[in-house]
């Protein structure tokens, strides 16, 4: 076959196989220019999907009658006039490909009013081939009508999903445009019923737009985030550990105002979350990026959905700070009552191996009254060591210890009724953010007698591959032979019996890339572990005074409503609650 230029119709249908996806493309591309017309309200309407019609009408500023048809000539735009105009686009579109492409695939008719205009003007396209310019009537804005999508492509029609699908893309679509802009009022209806009803909101962060959108539950269970530096800001919500979800369906990200699904974006958000989401769970939120134009490049992907960045590296790290930062703030305290404020002494958690004391009923009946005459004691023996600030009964969060349960809980009381804590899980969160602040200066022991340890050779490469974070950790390792590695000193902090198990534990799981962890980093991965392998274990007795200082050090440490796999370390069980169970009050 010779080579020839393609006929202007093929040239469109082609473009439209890029753009034109299913109804929802058609609905995204529609909508995107009623936004860059300053709509105030968009009204759309499908029927079968979006496949049988497809209408989207907005009060918009509208086209010139003079401009309607060159509207639908391929590559014609007022978004863009020059090359330089792609390094800071603004608008939603530029390309001028949109409307001709869907004209090439349906039976498509435009109807717009400028608003300095006297009347309203249309224009009739049949697959391709553009009708008269004829008068209308119609208010200031612009309705397009697409009809029988694909019907001159039956090949590409018969890869549409049912009608049920493809109006569950449009809905999807729709609430992304609506998180995208609050100040605008969208509707979405199908035959008589409405789908979606999102009136214009109140400001950038308008809860109500919120919650019609992705739910009452996630506005409840989500934080506010607001950073900014230089030219670049990152706002929105993010949901707290707890209401982490088995998809990433409600993940959503705006640059500019354009929804997109960036993978960099969406990396820097899991990494914040990296060690307080259990197993494969996915964080929910709701985040804007706004940056200068000139710092991104929309023009990457042929539907608009991903972007570059000029320097990647630094809005990665950017948005993973600032999700962290924020993340470190979910303690007991901060979503429940007043944060402990720090007032008093400090002193410290004695958890010695081999205490077997169990309290009295004098001290138990203390604690039920909220008060103890006993100073907490102060570490005497060898344990592991964390401080944390006393503070008033009435404002600790997690109240005041009662008792253990089955060795494995802590039950305590406060203000709001009962709460519940997972001790190993509670007192891992409170190790690792130890081991994390003092990375690179914690304090070291000498073994008198080094830890000889038989692993594969393989495993040994691989752990001193990280030797770095190894020595930031505590540990001086050396290699005997290929199987072979001694370990002569250890963080001082832990605990001093059966050394060389936990060491050979701590070594196997980072050796394997720490198959029992999520973490991400070596270093993370390292501490973590350790941090696990020290905490206490099941069945530790635990006196009054001990269970209230591990109380006391989750009020002040950063994530402490989750351990370092994710799991949550308490709950609360309110009064509320206890009256229900027992029908008091009925």
């Amino acid at each position: 076959m010779p080579i020839r230029v393609l006929d202007n119709h093929l040239i469109d249908q082609i473009a439209a196989g890029e753009v034109i996806e299913r109804p929802a493309s058609i609905v995204k591309e529609l909508v995107e220019n009623s936004l860059d017309a300053g709509a105030q309200c968009v009204d759309v309407e499908i029927e079968a999907g979006g496949v049988r019609l497809t209408r989207v009408r907005d009060d918009g500023c509208g086209i010139p009658e003079h401009e309607l048809a060159l509207a639908l000539s391929r590559h014609a735009t007022s978004k863009i006039s020059a090359a330089d105009d792609l390094a800071a686009i603004t608008t939603l579109g530029f390309r001028g490909e949109a409307l001709p492409s869907i004209a090439s695939v349906s039976r498509f008719e435009i109807v717009s009013r400028h608003v300095d205009a006297e009347r309203a003007a249309s224009v009739a396209v049949d697959a391709g081939n553009v009708g008269e310019l004829r008068p209308a009537a119609h208010p200031p804005g612009t309705t397009i009508e697409v009809r029988d999508l694909f019907f001159n492509l039956p090949a590409r029609r018969k890869f549409l999903r049912s009608e049920v699908t493809e109006q569950g893309h449009i809905v999807r679509l729709l609430e992304r445009l609506a998180l995208s802009r609050h100040d605008v009022a969208f509707r979405l209806r199908s035959a008589a019923r409405t789908l979606l009803d999102a009136p214009a909101g109140g400001g950038e962060h308008d809860g109500n737009r919120l919650a019609r959108v992705v739910g009452q539950d996630f506005v409840s269970r989500s934080i506010d985030v607001d950073h900014s530096a230089g030219p670049v800001r990152v706002h929105g919500w993010i949901g707290v550990p707890a209401a982490a979800r088995a998809t990433s369906d409600l993940q959503y990200w705006f640059v500019n105002g354009r929804a997109v699904r960036d993978r960099l974006l969406m990396n820097a958000v899991r990494l914040g979350y990296r060690d307080v989401l259990y197993g494969g769970r996915q964080p929910a939120y709701v985040l804007y990026l706004d940056i200068d134009p000139t710092l991104v490049d929309v023009n990457a992907h042929p539907q608009k959905l991903e972007v570059r960045f000029r320097d990647s590296r630094q809005i990665h790290d950017f948005v993973f700070r600032a999700v962290e930062r924020k993340l470190s703030g979910t303690r007991p305290g901060v979503s429940v009552v007043t944060p402990v404020q720090a007032n008093d002494a400090s002193y410290r958690l004695p958890l010695a191996a081999g205490r077997d004391e169990v309290p009295g009923v004098w001290a138990m009946s203390s604690a039920l009254r909220g008060v103890s005459s006993d100073p907490l004691p102060q570490v005497s023996e060898p344990g592991v060591p964390a401080e944390f600030v006393a503070t008033e009964v009435v404002r600790q969060p997690l109240g005041t210890a009662l008792a253990q349960v089955h060795g494995l809980y802590i039950l305590a009381q406060n203000e709001q009724g009962l709460v519940l804590v997972d001790m190993h899980a509670a007192h891992e969160r409170v190790l690792y953010e130890k081991l994390k602040a003092e990375a690179g200066r914690v304090a070291t022991q000498l073994l008198l007698a080094p830890v000889t340890i038989e692993l594969k050779v393989d495993e040994i490469d691989a752990l001193l591959e990280h030797q770095r974070q190894w020595a930031e950790a505590g540990f001086e390792l050396e290699r005997l032979s290929p199987g072979t590695v001694v370990v002569r000193s250890v963080p001082a902090m832990l605990p001093r019996e059966d050394i060389a198990a936990l060491v050979h534990d701590v070594i196997a799981d980072v050796a394997t890339d720490g198959a029992t962890h999520h973490l991400d980093g070596a270093t993370d991965r390292l501490l973590g572990t350790i941090a696990c392998r020290s905490a206490i274990h099941a069945h530790r007795r635990l006196t009054l005074p001990e269970m209230n200082a591990l109380l006391r050090q989750m009020e002040v440490t950063p994530r402490a409503d989750q351990c370092n796999h994710g799991r949550p370390t308490w709950t609360q069980v309110s009064l509320q609650e206890l009256d229900r169970m027992f029908l008091r009050g009925r």
